[in-house]
């Protein structure tokens, strides 16, 4: 499918008619080799709640972002570097169906389809992308990956302490290195994990302490001094917010809040051929 789209018009017109939809906002796609494969409306797990996110698949990258208007205006888009993904299918739950983890070692995320239909299809022809590119690389799959974020309504107690309850005055909070839902008093360092980010990020007191061994272990092992990333740093990451979704609560979007992705017939996805 790529040999036969490369190079050819209908992929240029459709690479620049996602490029226009993103508009400024979104960065150039079109490049030497890169092929559309597909594209569709998959429901993200957010912070918050489900939401519908535009996805695109390339032979090399996997493209989503935010719906403003349905094939005319998309927004916060996200760039996903094919060879750093994994898949792991998951069960059903009672809110979300058809699920499956999108796995990176920066950001790891839960997406559901309309129907196991399109999830067999999306994730065959993801892995298939990544066969191909690593193949084509040398690279070894990743097995390094961040943990996805329990979402906010997920539990409504600390998962640390297991003591403190949430409430309006009594923020959640996320650690970046497990994923829990934590308390303010239950992840008040910060440690500086470079893969997933240039600055200190919060971490709960349990993987803090993880991460200060394996630190030290490591830099024991090369003869170096230990550094240490102790403290409430200043300025980094107050909120727990999801600094990779900022786009979660954005005004504009105008995807009707009570579209059903399960009692339709209409297919959400595409693959080109």
């Amino acid at each position: 499918m790529v040999d036969h789209l490369a190079n050819t018009e209908i992929n240029s017109q459709r690479i620049a008619a996602v490029e226009h939809c993103f508009g400024a906002s979104g960065q150039p796609l079109a490049v030497p080799g890169r092929v559309l494969l597909g594209e569709g409306i998959l429901t993200k797990e957010c912070r918050k709640k489900p939401k519908p996110r535009i996805f695109f698949l390339f032979n090399d990258i996997l493209v989503y972002g935010s719906i403003v208007i349905n094939k005319r205006k998309y927004n916060s888009q996200h760039i996903i570097p094919l060879e750093d993904v994994t898949l792991e299918t998951l069960p059903d739950t009672l809110q979300m169906k058809n699920r499956w983890m999108i796995k990176t070692s920066k950001k790891s995320f839960v997406v559901s389809a309309a129907s196991l239909t399109e999830r067999k299809e999306w994730i065959s022809h993801l892995e298939e992308c990544i066969r191909h590119l690593l193949t084509k690389t040398g690279r070894q799959p990743s097995t390094e990956h961040a943990a996805p974020w329990i979402p906010d309504k997920a539990t409504d107690i600390c998962m640390r302490c297991t003591q403190t309850k949430f409430s309006t005055l009594t923020r959640r909070h996320h650690c970046r290195k497990c994923g829990f839902v934590v308390c303010g008093d239950c992840s008040r360092q910060r440690f500086l994990m470079p893969r997933l980010s240039p600055k200190p990020l919060r971490v709960c007191n349990l993987c803090y302490r993880q991460l200060l061994a394996e630190q030290k272990k490591e830099e024991e092992a090369d003869g170096q001094q230990p550094e240490q990333y102790r403290g409430n740093i200043p300025g980094y990451e107050p909120s727990s917010g999801d600094d990779s979704d900022k786009s979660d609560d954005y005004k504009v979007d105008q995807w009707p809040a009570d579209t059903e992705f399960y009692n339709s017939e209409v297919s959400w996805s595409s693959f080109h051929s």
